[in-house]
């Protein structure tokens, strides 16, 4: 990030302490790009300027309880990240959380100043995020998101109603919610499922029923973050390279990344894509298809196979 001067950033991190309950020194010297003796320096800065901060270095950091300062004055690059976050959001999140990010927009836009205001509404009127095309939630439950992160904050261990893509029922599980993750369209709920007696993933919008039990979860879990990175050390990947012609090549940027993408370049006035893929011959293939006339399977040969399995399928339908 670009550095900031000291004013700004002592003025930063006293925001960042509003922000939450503890800040430890490490977290702001990584957000700031300076040292630890630096953070400590400018703590000790705010606190000689009549700043009630407690803690101590290795510890954390935190404002003593009920002290606020007055409303900060937005730049307008800010009020503009708002607008953004507003439409951007609103596609993501459940009905629920849409009505809670609604009241807490308005409380923001009661403390700007007016002409900021009118900045805020003229830029408004002029950004439309269209639908992504289909629903990140289920229709029946208009707060899935909002009693998962409730559930979370609590340790509630969760009832839910789910119907997975290779059943026709639905299953009951009682689960210990560990984190939520957005991944290729789609929010996912990691969890001990205490049915299974194992860690599962359980896509959001695939739950028919949810309830917050009584129950307080008794594991110690591993960290969303340290499962991530667990699976993605454990995949098995298959390299995949293709040829695509140049002048198209350009339209697969926004999706390739969902599939594996890793590096391009040209060859022979192609443009060479070389991915990374989990399973090419089920997703990557179907979306391979999509653009296949404009295209050439360089490896693996199971891929190409696939795709011709595909195509023989598809023209029996087509007779």
């Amino acid at each position: 990030m670009e550095q900031l001067n000291r004013f700004d950033r002592i003025l930063a991190i006293l925001i960042q302490l509003q922000s939450k309950k503890t800040v430890k020194a490490q977290e702001l010297a990584n957000r700031f790009e300076v040292s630890l003796r630096t953070i400590y320096r400018d703590i000790k800065s705010l606190t000689a300027a009549g700043i009630p901060i407690i803690g101590e270095a290795g510890l954390g950091y935190e404002l003593v309880d009920g002290y606020k300062i007055p409303p900060m004055m937005f730049s307008k690059a800010e009020i503009t990240s708002f607008v953004a976050a507003e439409k951007l959001v609103f596609k993501f999140i459940d009905q629920e959380m849409k009505n809670h990010f609604s009241s807490a927009l308005y409380k923001l836009k009661a403390i700007i100043r007016s002409s900021d205001k009118d900045w805020m509404e003229t830029i408004d009127k002029h950004v439309v995020m269209k639908s992504i095309g289909h629903s990140q939630q289920s229709k029946a439950l208009p707060n899935t998101l909002t009693v998962l992160f409730q559930c979370i904050a609590q340790r509630n261990v969760l009832q839910i109603s789910y119907q997975a893509a290779y059943q026709s029922e639905t299953t009951v599980r009682e689960i210990e919610p560990i984190g939520v993750f957005h991944e290729s369209n789609h929010w996912y709920i990691y969890a001990f499922c205490l049915v299974r007696n194992d860690y599962r993933q359980f896509r959001t919008d695939r739950i028919c029923d949810i309830k917050i039990l009584d129950q307080v979860q008794f594991k110690q879990h591993p960290k969303l973050e340290e499962y991530l990175a667990e699976r993605e050390l454990d995949a098995i990947m298959t390299r995949v390279v293709i040829h695509v012609d140049q002048p198209f090549a350009h339209y697969l940027h926004w999706e390739r990344k969902y599939f594996g993408f890793k590096e391009e370049s040209i060859k022979d006035d192609r443009i060479e894509m070389i991915f990374d893929v989990k399973n090419p011959d089920m997703g990557f293939a179907r979306w391979f298809l999509m653009f296949g006339d404009r295209a050439d399977i360089i490896s693996p040969q199971s891929l190409k196979d696939t795709v011709k399995s595909l195509l023989q399928v598809q023209i029996k339908r087509l007779i």
